[in-house]
């Protein structure tokens, strides 16, 4: 798919006004590898969120698409299960449906996992983070999904974790290293799609 640089767009709306009009508004930009969604707002950047990607054994798509349905609340449907909302269910309070089938961004009721590539696929984030973005977005609003770093998700989120210096990572790896609290085993959260009445179909979450 044709992707959208968002760079571009914002050089072409200073250079032609007139342009710039017809041009997306809103863009978001979902960085896999740093695992941040940023919003850019006419050629801006607006805001930045940690968020949670797929795992290697269900990764996010890669490309460009659009939001298709917005829902508030959402119901939870997966293998005749159904779970109505409130804080157990796994996608949270509000759901962005993708232009590609099954996919969206959503809440999560595995807070711990934000930050993590965690998901069947979606890309979750944090309760007030999801309702903060949902209210600024639409329906057919572009969201970019990129699988590696390059000049585009350096400029909206900053240097790789491996460009450290090494006495930061020196000093991480110290504490990294001290004794911990170990933390309760925790069973995985259940699949997160919705099926086709709320937004998508079984699979991916």
């Amino acid at each position: 798919m044709k992707r959208i640089n968002w760079m571009a767009a914002m050089m072409l709306a200073a250079a032609f006004p007139a342009v710039a009009q017809n041009a997306p508004k809103r863009v978001i930009v979902v960085s896999l590898e740093d695992r941040k969604l940023a919003l850019i707002q006419d050629g801006q950047p607006e805001k930045v969120y940690p968020v949670a990607v797929g795992k290697p054994s269900t990764p996010s798509p890669v490309g460009t698409f659009t939001i298709e349905r917005r829902v508030v609340n959402p119901v939870y449907h997966h293998d005749g299960k159904t779970v109505q909302p409130g804080p157990g269910n796994p996608v949270g309070t509000r759901w962005m449906g993708l232009s590609v089938r099954g996919y969206g961004i959503h809440g999560t009721n595995a807070p711990k996992s934000i930050g993590n590539a965690a998901s069947h696929g979606c890309i979750r984030m944090a309760k007030t983070d999801l309702e903060e973005l949902y209210s600024m977005v639409a329906v057919g609003d572009t969201v970019e999904l990129i699988g590696e770093r390059n000049e585009e998700t350096a400029k909206l989120f900053g240097p790789s974790p491996d460009s450290v210096p090494a006495t930061q990572t020196a000093l991480a790896e110290q504490v990294a290293a001290a004794p911990a609290a170990t933390e309760p085993a925790r069973a995985p959260a259940a699949g997160e799609a919705l099926n086709s009445t709320t937004t998508a179909p079984a699979g991916n979450r």
